[in-house]
């Protein structure tokens, strides 16, 4: 119920200008979100890189509403990978359709995507689009797919909440698209996706497994500790370097666990958001741990 509360409140457009502009509350999302412009997210990512940890910068929005904002997305995004390359840091992008305009224009949406993912493959890098909703699933998928054609320098993303993400997964492996793996955010309907907890976390084991057997340099993305050790023992028993796979988790949160991994010798990658858009990120990750609200409400009551 808890998890459908904040899942709920990340769509409310009514709430959203107000709570970017809380002082309080952006003094808690700072935990999550790198800060605003790209200058915070670069020094973020400087210090990442020196704890031996590579990262993935997103300049957080959604759903743009106009041609005109979709480039403005665009171009943010070629200055964020342009700064990355410049600065030497070790990370790539991530990025969501619906930013370049995917609502709007399929047409429109490929062209931006193409200039970025041309400029990726330049500067011998990458660029992951990340998944929506279950109703882009096959849109997003199509484009990756052609852009993948073309140029190479691109993932995405596969959760696995939803019925279809095993043959999603065969599908891009065979390819030879890399994938990182989630749970999932969003709020789906029951005929597409697992409803239950313990059904996510089975499906979420055997889409690993395939993906650490099959895939092309998997990202397998969680701080769920089982799921970790799942994944090493897995590896293990296939004989699987740690180097041809990473573990992916977000920013700010579970850094002993972060700590831990670089120690033993695993890859390490951080998702790092900047932007002012953090309103609905910041609500899907309180969805996502009850510990997250745990530490929202500490520090509520502390004000």
């Amino acid at each position: 119920m808890l998890r459908r509360f904040f899942l709920f409140l990340s769509g409310q457009k009514h709430l959203r200008k107000w709570v970017e502009t809380s002082a309080l509350v952006q003094g808690l999302a700072s935990r999550f979100v790198a800060g605003e412009s790209l200058e915070d997210a670069l020094r973020a990512g400087t210090r990442i890189n020196s704890e031996g940890i590579d990262l993935t910068l997103d300049h957080l929005g959604e759903s743009v509403t106009s041609l005109a904002e979709a480039a403005q997305a665009r171009d943010s995004y070629i200055r964020t990978l342009s700064a990355i390359h410049d600065h030497g840091i070790r990370g790539n992008v991530s990025l969501k359709l619906t930013q370049f305009g995917l609502d709007l224009s399929e047409k429109e949406c490929r062209a931006n995507l193409a200039q970025l993912v041309a400029l990726a493959a330049g500067f011998g890098t990458f660029v992951r689009v990340d998944m929506e909703s279950s109703a882009y699933t096959d849109r997003t998928l199509s484009l990756v797919e052609e852009m993948h054609a073309q140029y190479g320098a691109v993932g995405t993303v596969i959760q696995a909440y939803l019925y279809r993400s095993r043959k999603d997964i065969e599908r891009l492996s065979a390819k030879r698209i890399r994938v990182r793996l989630v749970k999932g955010a969003y709020l789906e309907p029951p005929n597409g996706a697992f409803p239950r907890k313990a059904e996510v976390d089975r499906n979420y084991i055997e889409l690993m497994q395939l993906l650490l057997d099959q895939g092309e340099y998997p990202a397998i993305a969680t701080h769920d500790e089982k799921m970790i050790e799942e994944t090493k023992a897995h590896a293990a028993r296939r004989g699987i370097d740690a180097g041809r796979f990473e573990f992916q988790m977000l920013y700010g949160i579970r850094r002993d666990l972060q700590r831990r991994l670089v120690a033993d010798g695993y890859r390490l990658r951080l998702y790092v958001p900047f932007g002012k858009a953090w309103y609905p990120y910041f609500m899907r990750r309180l969805a996502e741990r009850p510990a997250n609200v745990f530490f929202l409400a500490r520090h509520v009551f502390r004000q």
